[in-house]
């Protein structure tokens, strides 16, 4: 389980997995200067409601993963964020699809 820290008010839990490919794609947009609403259902824990953001290139936004290794990457997944955040709804969290291509987070970092 990773955490996320939105401009020092939202903090909220997500899978290490599912938050590596949120990290990639809200780096993407803000790295354009882009700024979008993100949107998610809430766990059961915390009310079963959903929480919304709109996610700005100059608010903060931190990562914290708590699993030793960094997961692979599904490059298609990252895709499918982004067109999820170009779409009028903002981004939202879509069911991972068949990865035809991955690689290592390491790997992303020297492109």
């Amino acid at each position: 389980m990773g955490r996320m820290n939105y401009n020092n008010q939202v903090i909220v839990d997500f899978d290490d997995r599912l938050l590596a490919h949120i990290q990639l794609a809200i780096g993407t947009k803000v790295r354009r200067g882009e700024s979008f609403h993100f949107t998610w259902r809430d766990d059961d824990s915390v009310g079963d409601g959903r929480t919304i953001l709109w996610i700005t290139p100059n608010a903060p936004v931190s990562y914290k993963f708590f699993g030793g290794r960094a997961p692979t990457i599904n490059v298609e997944w990252v895709a499918a964020l982004l067109r999820s955040a170009n779409s009028p709804g903002g981004m939202q969290i879509v069911p991972e699809p068949v990865a035809e291509h991955q690689v290592h987070a390491e790997e992303l970092a020297h492109h």
